[in-house]
């Protein structure tokens, strides 16, 4: 294993999601505009990378392309080398199709679940045949894919599918932590979860929930290649204290980075380290 700080981290922020609503922080972007706004602001504070879910005016999660184009388009027009990594989840009421709305607006990456599991009150369902049908779609349209895996089983499904050459190499995942019904927030959890990924694997941690900054910093200490935190993933900014953006948010992970002696990233070196043209 390389030496922990050998290289920069990239920073992704994740900016609506689909289930959080502003009843749980008003300050949750749901318009294009906003999202872009928002995920502007989020760039300039030192990510490199944006994670969108698509939303109705009203907040109702959505797969329609046109939200999803008009989003990346305000953002690519200030930041047109920034990264955009569009979810293929979307919401467990939305078909497949739906699902895979984004994929339609050539984005950077997306997302890829190689799993179903219980999420909160309800079920996330990824068949895997689903998961084959959106790695070969967005293999189709030349779409960096990202593995979402939110227990041990879907690494392991992933790096499955790695051998079967399905999903090209080197593998990208997101190591997600703190999901009701998916693995815990530990760092017990963290060594499981590394333990069946080859050794050229980029790897990022997200953790939902009131365990977020302290997975975040063992991942960085661990030498994680990448980082997320927004307010798709965490409310909070302090001990009962709402954040007030998607940027304060990326501005306080990237002084804990600072802080435990990984650099940030620039754009071309998060592209690099993605290995996205």
């Amino acid at each position: 294993m390389p030496e922990w700080n050998a290289h920069p981290v990239v920073i992704t922020a994740a900016i609506t999601g689909a289930d959080v609503t502003r009843d749980t922080n008003p300050n949750l972007p749901y318009t294009p505009s906003e999202i872009a706004e928002s995920s502007l602001r989020s760039l300039a504070a030192g990510a490199t990378v944006v994670a969108l879910h698509a939303r109705e005016d009203d907040g109702t999660p959505s797969g329609r392309p046109e939200l999803f184009q008009d989003a990346i388009r305000r953002i690519r027009e200030s930041a047109p080398n920034a990264v955009v990594n569009v979810s293929t989840g979307g919401s467990s009421a939305m078909s497949l199709d739906e699902r895979l709305g984004g994929l339609e607006v050539s984005p950077d990456m997306c997302g890829v679940e190689t799993g179903s599991m219980n999420f909160g009150d309800g079920t996330f369902i990824t068949s895997p045949a689903a998961g084959r049908e959106i790695i070969t779609r967005a293999r189709t349209r030349n779409i960096a894919l990202e593995v979402e895996a939110f227990e041990v089983g879907h690494v392991i499904s992933a790096v499955r599918l790695l051998e079967e050459g399905l999903l090209p190499g080197p593998l990208r995942v997101n190591l997600v932590f703190g999901v009701p019904g998916g693995i815990d927030a530990s760092p017990e959890a963290l060594d499981a979860m590394l333990r069946p990924l080859p050794p050229d694997t980029f790897w990022s941690v997200t953790c939902v929930g009131r365990h977020h900054e302290r997975i975040l910093a063992l991942a960085l200490l661990r030498g994680a290649c990448g980082v997320r935190t927004g307010l798709e993933d965490v409310a909070y900014i302090s001990k009962g204290v709402l954040a007030p953006s998607n940027e304060a948010l990326v501005s306080r992970l990237a002084d804990l980075a600072a802080t435990l002696g990984r650099q940030v990233t620039t754009v071309e070196q998060a592209r690099e380290l993605l290995r996205i043209g």
